[in-house]
């Protein structure tokens, strides 16, 4: 099947798929069936267990998507379905890239439509088919309208056939999911990467190439590499040493003065903030000092454990904020903003390890990138295919924290528990109880195409 055929087959199924329907379950179907022609049509690009993987976590995440119909199971299938295309057809390019061309390509494809000669094949009308248009269609076309019109004013009966009747469709309606089809097809089918990409792909090797040269190479043109050691001795000893002084006074605070009830909310999170941006300088400092040469150089085993310490400093800060955060919970109880400085932290955590890694193996600063991706994306599908709302909700109702009505009619997909814990308590989560269960009777009466599965498995509140 050519580019073009493929790109016109998406097209119809998707104008099938959406028209007269809202997002929900036709998301999921168009999904899977992308993920099947790319592995059907570019199966002999499957080289590697990544992809598989992709293929595995693309049809989970369209599976996620019709049971939950969320923003994180959207993007989770998004990313999957474009992460598996961007890998078959692409394959020596880093993941990373990804990201940019799906930025460009949403813009570029808007004009690349019209460049016919990228995706529609050259043919040549030779005179045989002018010949079989002509005697096999247009002429059959042309009399059998003429005879029409003189049938019709014989007989009404004949005439009713073809004229006392209309046609339900929304012609505008059609015409826009089409567009929309065509160019989200256009887009996954024929996208374009530039020369520039290729070109600047060997920079984000996990590995350096021409080591000899890195050796030698300074950071700055007005210090030599002696002079630059040195300076980065004494500012990584400088930062070790404030950083020690600030993970005593910061676990001073938590942990031992005494706080009010009323405070220990923006105190966490003013502290809270303070080790996210902590930790992102603390990742540019390593970036900076071995971006090249001291990953080679034999004298500075000084400055490489230096670094070491401050990651290992770093990681100790990172675990007083999970402490921290854990009383948060304890207090109030928890809600998706506390589960999401949890994720971000152990993904922090993790950007560590990974950078300790790289001094240790003596890889580039693209390294870390390239792995942080393939974390993120894991944490992406992690949050789509788990029911953070129902456990956020039994979690709250079991220690009696977070329960206040309002609050639990805002989480998603929490229904049975929240129902019984409402209906157990004469409890009444107004406006937001009133616009949940809408929610529900919305998605419980729509058409099959349009559901999110989980609703379906939810009595009618009665």
């Amino acid at each position: 099947m050519k580019k073009h055929q493929i790109i016109l087959a998406c097209t119809a199924v998707f104008a099938l798929l959406f028209y007269n329907e809202a997002p929900g379950i036709n998301i999921s179907i168009f999904g899977v069936l992308l993920t099947l022609l790319i592995s059907y049509f570019f199966q002999e690009k499957f080289v590697n267990r990544s992809h598989l993987i992709l293929v595995m976590t693309s049809i989970l995440s369209c599976f996620a998507f019709a049971w939950y119909g969320d923003a994180a199971s959207f993007f989770s299938l998004a990313l999957s379905i474009l992460f598996l295309q961007f890998k078959t057809q692409d394959g020596e390019l880093k993941i990373v890239q990804v990201f940019p061309l799906i930025f460009l390509n949403g813009i570029t494809s808007l004009g690349r439509i019209f460049i016919f000669s990228q995706w529609l094949p050259e043919r040549k009308i030779h005179n045989d088919f002018a010949k079989k248009l002509v005697a096999f269609v247009l002429i059959p076309v042309l009399f059998l309208g003429l005879f029409f019109i003189v049938y019709s004013f014989g007989s009404n009966h004949f005439s009713s056939l073809f004229t006392d009747y209309t046609l339900d469709i929304d012609i505008f309606q059609l015409v826009v999911i089409t567009i929309l089809g065509f160019y989200i097809s256009f887009s996954f089918w024929n996208y374009w990467v530039p020369d520039v990409c290729y070109e600047f792909n060997p920079k984000l090797n996990n590995d350096f190439t021409a080591i000899s040269e890195v050796k030698n190479q300074s950071t700055f043109s007005f210090l030599d590499l002696d002079f630059e050691r040195k300076s980065g001795e004494i500012t990584l000893f400088l930062l070790n040493l404030m950083l020690l002084v600030f993970i005593a006074t910061y676990n001073y605070e938590q942990f031992f003065e005494v706080v009010e009830k009323t405070n220990l909310s923006a105190d966490t999170h003013e502290r809270v903030n303070a080790v996210i941006f902590s930790i992102l300088m603390a990742v540019g400092v390593i970036l900076f000092y071995f971006k090249g040469g001291f990953n080679f150089d034999e004298k500075a085993k000084s400055i490489k454990n230096l670094a070491k310490v401050w990651i290992t400093l770093n990681v100790v800060l990172i675990v007083s904020a999970i402490i921290k955060n854990t009383e948060y919970v304890s207090f109030y109880g928890l809600t998706y903003k506390r589960l999401g400085v949890y994720a971000f932290l152990i993904l922090a955590i993790i950007g560590l390890v990974i950078s300790f890694q790289k001094i240790r193996k003596q890889k580039t600063n693209a390294y870390l990138f390239n792995q942080m991706v393939w974390y993120f994306y894991g944490t992406v599908l992690l949050c789509s295919y788990v029911n953070w709302g129902s456990i956020v909700t039994n979690y709250n109702i079991s220690v009696n924290k977070g329960v206040e009505p309002v609050f639990l009619s805002e989480l998603n997909f929490n229904d049975d528990t929240r129902r019984d814990y409402f209906k157990k308590n004469n409890l009444d989560g107004k406006h937001s109880e009133v616009e949940r269960e809408e929610l529900i009777s919305n998605y419980q009466s729509a058409g099959f195409l349009s559901k999110a599965l989980y609703y379906e498995f939810l009595d009618k509140k009665k």
